[in-house]
């Protein structure tokens, strides 16, 4: 929970310049294109799941037993059973191998929130985004997928190192998210990282105060 408690109102803005400070200029920013569903801010502790590219053959069986099959699927090839480790605090952080497919959606992704999940970043797709937006479910992605996971992607492994918008995420790093994207904080550093962000979220809430007052607006949440 120090972890948490140490990024608790951090931007991303003010974690990268944390980093930065610890001459970690090259790491942590996931790449541009991994983009919010709607503004928000969001952090936890990162905890990593892996799907790979099915490898195998889609029967060409009529609806009824496609359905049958689909279901197995589910529990057998495509499991999502790491979900019920899920621990309060954790930000899940999906890898899927570049795989056009949503293996998130407005159910599952609100069952994860049920279980403690802070927000989801994925190197690909996500569906049913009306519905996670309307639901104010946090979640960043490299795309919108309309497809479904069957035939196209496989479980492989969770709580492993994955790498997912061009950074390598352990289990137990920080992730902070809001609309400038999302960056990584390695667990090890985190607090010394957090520290110094602080120090700059003070200082330019400090500068922003005294612009507030200049112009005649009204303070908000943010400074």
């Amino acid at each position: 929970m120090e972890l948490l408690n140490a990024f608790e109102e951090l931007r991303v803005a003010d974690v990268r310049d944390g980093l930065d400070t610890l001459m970690y200029h090259d790491y942590g920013s996931m790449v541009p294109n991994i983009r919010p569903l709607f503004r928000t801010r969001a952090y936890g502790i990162a905890k990593t799941v892996r799907y790979l590219p099915y490898r195998g053959n889609i029967p060409g069986i009529e609806p009824k037993k496609y359905m049958r099959w689909a279901n197995k699927y589910y529990r057998e090839i495509c499991s999502y059973a790491w979900m019920a480790t899920i621990k309060e605090g954790d930000f899940i952080v999906i890898d899927a191998s570049g795989v056009n497919a949503g293996l998130f959606g407005s159910e599952n992704s609100l069952l994860g929130r049920i279980k403690g999940a802070r927000g989801y970043v994925t190197n690909r797709g996500v569906r049913d985004t009306d519905e996670i937006i309307l639901e104010k479910v946090p979640f960043w992605s490299a795309m919108i997928s309309q497809k479904m996971v069957q035939g196209l992607l496989q479980y492989d492994d969770c709580d492993i190192p994955v790498a997912v918008g061009g950074v390598t995420v352990y289990p137990g790093d920080v992730i902070v998210a809001d609309g400038d994207g999302v960056v990584v904080c390695p667990q090890e550093i985190a607090l010394d990282v957090a520290k110094y962000a602080h120090e700059e979220h003070e200082q330019d809430k400090k500068v922003r105060r005294s612009h507030y007052k200049t112009l005649s607006m009204e303070p908000d949440d943010t400074i």
